[in-house]
């Protein structure tokens, strides 16, 4: 038994998550995820679960400066929004650990656009709402496909901010994952779009507290199974 797992922080603390990871504690990285989540269920702590754009429930456990804390959970039924960019980068550098489930992240690689360009790049604005402003850029690249990485229960990855991926995870197959941001200076959100594309917007849209602690109860089920 890992004796730090007696020990459980009212929050959570990223720097033991990351050496977590980096050691692969798999076990400390379970527990902490449960008992964040277990607070959520029991009432403890009302934490509206965030509907995001791509299709998943994000739901921020902890918000640091430029650090945070999520658990991400993929559920049947949970569709991308209309105009989102399931080709995209972040402004900060993702560590994730695969509660259950699996996740698989299509990398792609871009290089200047020269005469044959594939895509325009966007930037991804969003403001304290919720509200994404998709804005299309002068950036022409051409895009082509890098490596396929499969993640499954208990394995742990990592995207770096400017890394252009695309994250799947198949229909009918729940999964969560508990995720760590570093903001990295100067870096924005960004995605890959059509030549043409133009200007749209996406809405991260509030759970209501009953769905959300019906959905967090079942992922604490389904990690109890794992």
């Amino acid at each position: 038994m890992d004796d730090d797992l007696d020990r459980l922080p009212e929050l959570l603390d990223y720097d033991e998550l990351v050496q977590a990871l980096e050691t692969r504690r798999v076990a400390l990285l379970r527990e902490r995820a449960r008992a964040a989540l277990a607070r959520i269920a029991d009432g403890e702590r009302e934490l509206p679960a965030v509907r995001h754009p791509l299709g998943f429930l994000c739901l921020p456990l902890l918000r640091d400066g430029d650090r945070g804390v999520c658990v991400h959970l993929f559920e049947s039924g949970l569709a991308p929004e209309p105009g989102a960019a399931p080709m995209h980068a972040h402004s900060w550098d993702l560590h994730s650990h695969v509660l259950y489930g699996q996740v698989t992240n299509l990398l792609v690689r871009t290089t200047d656009g020269g005469a044959r360009p594939t895509h325009r790049i966007f930037e991804i604005r969003s403001d304290p709402d919720g509200i994404d402003e998709i804005r299309p850029t002068s950036l022409l690249v051409r895009g082509r496909p890098g490596p396929r990485r499969v993640s499954t229960g208990g394995q742990s990855y990592t995207l770096r901010a400017g890394e252009f991926h695309a994250t799947v995870v198949a229909p009918r197959h729940p999964t969560a994952t508990l995720v760590l941001g570093l903001v990295r200076p100067g870096a924005m959100d960004l995605s890959l779009g059509p030549l043409d594309g133009r200007a749209g917007r996406t809405v991260r849209r509030l759970c209501d507290r009953v769905q959300t602690v019906k959905t967090v109860r079942t992922a604490l089920g389904r990690m109890a199974d794992v």
